[in-house]
């Protein structure tokens, strides 16, 4: 290989975000690149076996073969679940002990797939131990993976008991439900597990292609759930993204349940049945003021972590707190899981409304009055951080200007070349107003040489 060549390599080498590595399959990340992920982690995970699974992008089989090799020549056996949701690989490396890796890019689209990696025990990596594993890794990123090998292969059937297990005795029967599956991992696993529960399932977006997942469905995507609830009469439906660790749900009425939503519903029960440890909730910077209003009003402590989910779990685990989430549908009960749980969070949802004899619209509606709320997703072609950075002054002038009476956010993506805006005040326009000053200073900034 030239130096020009591989100098380029250097400097694009892939690195870990707040939610593992993404990148655009055969330019940011390729089979030669994952295998050599596998090689770089394998001594850095304290087990030796890995449960590996991924979800239906049509790079998943090339680079889930790869990974497997990369273990394998680290030391690591590894196992392969084939499809399943980042959820059910977790719940294995938890209950037995062993590493865990999911190959998926979760939300993003088909082109790009990533690598999860869980350490024994079903735990997201912390920062020291990826920043060892990405020295290694990106001192020797292209090795050969010309060689294919059979592994051993395992099933996710333990971690669907387990949701089942988690409502107990309980029967979902009477109740409708729609499911959008995101063409994704839970497309086969969602349906049978709600209708072993007892209910009507109705779903959408359960053909995965390799190509169609998240394609404008699933939890980033609402207007096709939205629509088939109200035609169809169903009493709530869930949409999952596309590996399966978060879900967003939509009320009878065909309304947007977030995940501030499903929080709340399964923190206020929680509370009641004396399961909500130290009457602590674990939140994000990004939980809108009435999440915060109605959990405070009920005697509820808050603890606010940054962005994702991995954040939220660290703080639940340091303090032996067992909920927490964020707005984006990652709901972590950590009584039960070791990381977001779509499926989970669906079904102790519907069991929270169960309890109560109420639709699960009718009673978020009640518990939580939403502030206004702005949410911008800008694409930017330099460092998020960077870019954030240079706007800290506007940003802290607008946040003066709010006062208690709203808030902003402003924060570079940890998983794509975004600057995500959130702003909350007590009316809509106003929201929308500062949005959009910070919208176009940031544009400004990125567009100067």
């Amino acid at each position: 290989m030239s130096w020009f060549i591989l100098k380029i390599m250097v400097n694009l080498s892939p690195t870990f975000g707040t939610d593992g590595v993404r990148g655009k399959v055969g330019t940011e990340l390729t089979s030669s690149m994952v295998k050599s992920l596998g090689l770089a982690a394998a001594p850095h995970l304290n087990s030796d076996q890995i449960v590996i699974g991924r979800d239906t992008r049509e790079s998943g089989d090339s680079f889930e073969a790869a990974l497997a090799q990369g273990f394998s020549e680290g030391g690591v056996e590894p196992i392969l679940l084939g499809v399943t949701p980042t959820p059910a690989v977790a719940h294995i490396a938890s209950t037995q002990e062993i590493a865990g890796a999911m190959v998926s890019a979760s939300h993003n689209p088909w082109w790009d797939n990533g690598i999860k990696l869980f350490a024994s025990g079903g735990y997201k990596l912390d920062d020291a131990v990826q920043k060892k594993i990405e020295e290694t890794w990106h001192k020797n990123l292209l090795v050969d993976v010309s060689e294919v090998k059979r592994f051993r292969l395992g099933s996710s059937d333990s971690w669907a008991e387990a949701v089942k297990e988690s409502v107990g005795s309980m029967a979902f029967e009477g109740i409708k439900i729609v499911l959008d599956c995101a063409n994704g991992s839970m497309s086969e696993f969602a349906p049978q597990i709600m209708r072993e529960l007892g209910a009507q399932v109705e779903v959408l977006n359960v053909s995965p292609n390799g190509r169609n997942i998240n394609e404008r469905c699933g939890a980033t995507d609402l207007n096709s759930l939205q629509e088939f609830v109200t035609h169809v009469s169903a009493n709530v439906g869930f949409a999952f993204d596309g590996d399966g660790d978060r879900v967003i749900a939509v009320s009878s009425e065909g309304k947007i349940l977030d995940g501030d939503h499903l929080l709340a519903l399964i923190a206020v029960d929680r509370l009641d049945r004396g399961q909500l440890n130290d009457n602590t909730v674990v939140i994000t910077v990004m939980a809108n003021l009435g999440l915060r209003k109605a959990l405070i009003q009920r005697g509820i402590n808050l603890y606010e972590t940054p962005v994702g989910d991995r954040y939220v779990l660290e703080a639940l685990q340091s303090n032996k707190w067992d909920l927490g989430g964020e707005q984006s549908g990652h709901i972590v009960i950590s009584d039960f899981a070791t990381t977001g749980d779509g499926l989970l969070t669906a079904v102790q949802a519907l069991a929270a409304a169960q309890r109560r004899k109420i639709e699960i619209g009718s009673w978020a509606k009640e518990l939580v009055q939403k502030s206004p709320q702005v949410l911008l997703n800008l694409s930017v072609t330099k460092s998020g951080v960077d870019l954030v950075k240079q706007a800290s002054d506007l940003i802290e002038e607008m946040k003066q200007e709010l006062g208690d009476n709203g808030r902003v956010v402003v924060r570079p993506s940890g998983t794509e070349p975004l600057v995500r805006i959130m702003v909350e005040a007590l009316d809509e326009f106003t929201a929308q107003q500062i949005a959009s000053s910070l919208e176009v200073s940031i544009r400004a900034l990125d567009n100067t040489p």
